[in-house]
């Protein structure tokens, strides 16, 4: 017996054949996009719009100059403020700011070391034969001081340091940085410090009108 498909099976057949693209036809990839792709020309010249790069070379260098300039002076307003994210790798984390902390919190002979090389060096001019043993002895004396005040303070920090960080690594080059915090004049200290002599906090300055 020959079975025979109906008129409206036909209808439906060419309906969904209608609806789904044939087999045959490959799928454009622009329509699966919904947009062209971008050539690599277009997507740098895009990229330049969105940086506002000028496409004359001498006008994209002075643009350029003046980010850097203006990235720099918010770098370092961001320094001179304290903020955590301005400050150099050097200068990050908390092992660091626990040996700033530390240092800025006390009067050493280290930070003083300047004004005595300076004032040694003015006095070296003089030519007085009494005054010249007078200052070599003085300037010796001075150094071991220095250098005894600053081993003792290390010795301190290094123990505070192992009560909150045991792990030896936490620690490297903590020493050499605290050694350049004391030499350096208190004012000049970049970050400056958040602490006074005697461990009072600096108050914050108040913003020039």
């Amino acid at each position: 017996m020959v079975f025979r498909r109906s008129s409206s099976d036909d209808a439906a057949a060419k309906a969904g054949a209608a609806a789904t693209p044939g087999a045959d036809e490959a799928p454009d990839p622009k329509a699966t996009k919904g947009r062209p792709t971008p050539s690599r020309r277009d997507a740098e010249a895009a990229r330049k719009q969105s940086l506002k790069i000028p496409s004359d070379p001498k006008a994209a260098r002075k643009a350029a100059r003046e980010r850097d300039r203006q990235a720099r002076a918010e770098q370092r307003a961001g320094l001179l403020a304290g903020d955590e994210r301005s400050l150099p790798p050097r200068d990050q984390g908390p092992v660091r700011a626990f040996v700033r902390d530390f240092i800025d919190s006390r009067r050493t002979l280290a930070e003083y070391f300047v004004f005595i090389a300076l004032g040694v060096l003015l006095l070296g001019f003089v030519q007085n034969p009494q005054l010249q043993v007078a200052v070599s002895l003085t300037w010796f004396a001075m150094t071991a001081l220095i250098i005894l005040d600053t081993v003792y303070l290390m010795w301190r920090l290094q123990r505070a340091l192992k009560q909150q960080w045991p792990d030896k690594a936490d620690r490297k080059g903590t020493t050499f940085y605290a050694v350049l915090r004391c030499l350096q004049i208190r004012r000049l200290r970049l970050p400056p410090p958040k602490v006074k002599a005697g461990g009072k906090p600096v108050a914050p300055k108040k913003p020039r009108r």
